[in-house]
């Protein structure tokens, strides 16, 4: 009903909406109960009543084209609307007996509606003005001289008193369901502020990983440089040394994959995609992660199994992504030199990974605190930043990291991957 506004979530929005059914309520019960006076045979100004009602309907068919409207909804707006719920509600008593109407806790709604969506000044205001309007009516209104004792055929009541029981019940119900309502879009409102903080804050840390990671990378280039020049020259030198020359491709490799990781924590997600604008297919991405990372670790056991829907999505295989994977599977052989499995499928729409080691397990506190920024469970060695990279990654992309203990024995990492933001836009 209310789909077209731009920003249905506000907390404002959400406020204007509830106020727009509790008006209704309203509409509804005092119309029934005027019709009830009227078969009572109770002496009422119907016309200006009628009129005091149809004013506070048109107010709520203004609050409906307010919410269909493109236009922001502002606090002080609320306050207006407000002003002119307690406005009909003190003409209509006026008409129907001041203070001593029974529904004259009818004022309190508005003022529950402002305690819990406005600020203190405007909560203040309408207390006061509510106050004053109701002190009004104990000087100025019309009586109603039968509301106190009516008798008919089979019935003798107090119209009064059944109207204070009838107006506690209503009053109620009002209040556990609506205001309830917008106190829990408040909650919500407060949860989303606590959310878009945290994530400036990791956007911040982010930052300033991003920037040692630049000058990690300026300051080792130039070692790392010498190093394998000097690797390229022993080789040569050592031609006749089989063995020699082993240990020294493995050299050369490692400084490769050194270059290779400095350059991947330094590049940008935008400079990070494949140079390929047409795409990969997952499967292919897969396996060629895969198979690098076998090449810098051909020591541990690895079984793996990847399967899905057959072709494989097209994806922009980005490079921090592949880093990712990368950091996980060594993380797993870290923990487990010997043997690490992994299994992944896919459909159209999500990739899912299993990557379990047969390590020590995580502790409680290592498992309330992995991932984190430089925690880390390997003695002397690690930056405990490996899986935090890769949970920033995947998030990036909508996906998530999740460690757990496997039944037996180990840790099992699961990598859940949502692909619409990584499938290639076929141009029709």
């Amino acid at each position: 009903m209310f789909a077209r506004h731009t920003d249905p979530l506000t907390a404002a929005v959400k406020n204007l909406r509830r106020l727009f059914w509790l008006r209704f309520v309203m509409i509804g019960f005092l119309t029934l109960t005027m019709l009830l006076l009227v078969q009572l045979q109770i002496p009422l100004q119907l016309r200006p009543i009628a009129a005091t009602i149809g004013t506070m309907l048109l107010l709520n068919v203004f609050t409906w084209w307010r919410l269909q409207s493109d236009a922001h909804v502002t606090e002080p707006e609320l306050v207006v609307q407000l002003l002119g719920d307690i406005a009909t509600l003190t003409t209509l008593f006026y008409l129907t007996g001041g203070y001593s109407n029974p529904f004259v806790w009818m004022y309190l709604l508005p003022l529950a509606i402002a305690a819990v969506a406005l600020r203190t000044i405007y909560v203040w205001l309408l207390a006061a003005l509510a106050v004053a309007c109701y002190s009004g009516l104990v000087f100025f209104h019309i009586p109603l001289s039968h509301l106190h004792v009516h008798s008919r055929t089979g019935i003798n009541l107090d119209i009064h008193l059944v109207g204070m029981w009838l107006g506690f019940v209503v009053s109620a119900g009002i209040i556990a369901f609506f205001v309830t309502r917008i106190g829990q879009n408040l909650r919500e409102h407060d949860l989303m502020i606590a959310q878009a903080r945290e994530t400036a804050l990791e956007s911040e840390r982010m930052m300033a990983l991003g920037t040692l990671a630049t000058a990690a990378a300026h300051e080792l280039g130039t070692p790392l440089a010498t190093m394998a020049v000097l690797a390229n020259e022993m080789a040569e030198e050592n031609s006749s040394q089989p063995q020699l020359q082993k240990n020294l491709a493995l050299l050369r490799q490692q400084v490769a994959r050194c270059k290779e990781i400095l350059t991947s924590l330094t590049a940008s997600a935008g400079d990070a995609r494949a140079e390929n604008s047409n795409g990969v297919a997952l499967d292919n991405f897969l396996e060629n992660t895969i198979q690098r990372w076998r090449d810098s670790r051909p020591a541990v056991q690895f079984a793996s199994t990847v399967h899905g829907a057959v072709p494989a999505p097209l994806i922009v295989a980005d490079r921090t992504l592949g880093m990712a994977l990368l950091n996980l599977l060594d993380n797993a052989a870290d923990a487990s030199p010997d043997r690490v499995e992994m299994h992944g499928e896919w459909n159209n729409t999500l990739l899912i990974i299993n990557i379990r080691d047969y390590g020590a397990g995580l502790t409680p506190e290592a498992e309330a605190q992995a991932g984190t920024p430089f925690f880390t469970t390997k003695r002397n060695e690690g930056m405990g930043l490996g899986l935090y990279l890769a949970r920033m990654i995947m998030g990036r992309f909508g996906g998530s990291v999740k460690l757990d203990n496997h039944p037996g024995n180990g840790t099992v990492t699961s990598i859940r991957l949502p692909l619409e933001a990584l499938l290639v836009k076929v141009a029709e």
